[in-house]
């Protein structure tokens, strides 16, 4: 697994051993940042669920000014610090050891506006997707103009609007896929 683009491309990330983390392919992370094209630059990226941190480390390859990995699997959240520090990235990042609706009631509760929050629940995890659109619907993390995208299988369709979330786009690739929400609307 490797850093696809930006000031860390070409760097090699690590992953655990094992069928106990499911990392985002180099090709879905490339898909996904070529969708959001040139707007990373100076951006907080929210990793939920966050497992090797390649995604979050791409979104600070690309320009990303703070990239915050929640992970609550211990081995994980020492893996992301790892491939951190193999990349001597410091200020930029912050892992949070913990269950993701923790971490999102305590990024809250430090006023985090998150323009992009990334999330990746284990694909069979139905629960997992619900409870954490329905926190981030509902939570001033998501900044106005912010998008929460989820990665989940191309089987699997997610709900239309989940809180004050509403889905925007789904781009499917291979197995996987992408489904992007923005805010509602005032009506």
């Amino acid at each position: 697994m490797r850093v696809i683009a930006g000031k860390y491309r070409s760097r090699t990330l690590r992953s655990l051993n094992g069928q106990e983390l499911r990392p985002t392919s180099d090709r879905l992370r490339e898909t996904l940042f070529s969708i959001l094209g040139p707007t990373m630059g100076g951006a907080t990226f929210v990793d939920l669920y966050a497992g090797t941190g390649a995604v979050g480390i791409e979104a600070l390859s690309r320009g990303a000014r703070l990239a915050i990995f929640a992970e609550q699997h211990a081995p994980a959240a020492a893996l992301i610090r790892r491939n951190l520090a193999s990349l001597e990235i410091g200020a930029q990042a912050e892992v949070l050891d913990m269950n993701v609706l923790r971490a999102i009631k305590r990024l809250e509760g430090r006023n985090v506006h998150a323009k992009y929050i990334f999330l990746d629940p284990p694909y069979a995890a139905d629960i997992d997707y619900v409870k954490t659109l329905g926190a981030l619907g509902d939570s001033p993390l998501v900044a106005p103009d912010g998008l929460v995208i989820v990665e989940h299988s191309g089987k699997r369709k997610l709900p239309p609007r989940i809180e004050n979330l509403e889905l925007a786009r789904v781009v499917e690739q291979g197995d996987a896929a992408l489904s992007f929400y923005r805010l509602a609307l005032a009506a």
